[in-house]
């Protein structure tokens, strides 16, 4: 069976910290990089609840490599088209590399 796209971006926009740390600018970007390369059939860009990696983002998960980047920033983002998305590898430098699976949180709680 087909997928209706090649390739998922889910770029963290919730969550205690990737909000306050740009996950949206960086999803707007990512968005609009794709659909300028003519990708928007091919490419979906989606905002992505929590990814429970709080402290270390705006985060982008992509699938199905199942690759994960951290610390992203706009300006980022044409690198991260010209390599991932057109060149199908990773960006190395923005690769999140965890100490463990699952929550990776670097933030202490924010609730009393």
């Amino acid at each position: 069976m087909n997928a209706p796209f090649e390739r998922l971006f889910l770029v963290c926009t919730a969550g205690k910290t990737c909000p306050g740390q740009g996950g949206e600018a960086v999803h707007a970007a990512l968005k609009d990089g794709v659909f300028a390369a003519g990708l928007g059939d091919r490419v979906r860009v989606n905002k992505g609840g929590c990814l429970s990696q709080c402290g270390h983002g705006p985060m982008i998960a992509v699938f199905p490599e199942n690759r994960w980047y951290a610390g992203v920033r706009p300006e980022d983002v044409p690198e991260i088209l010209a390599t991932d998305v057109l060149g199908g590898r990773p960006l190395e430098r923005l690769l999140f590399r965890p100490a463990r699976p699952g929550k990776n949180v670097r933030v202490p709680d924010a609730k009393p």
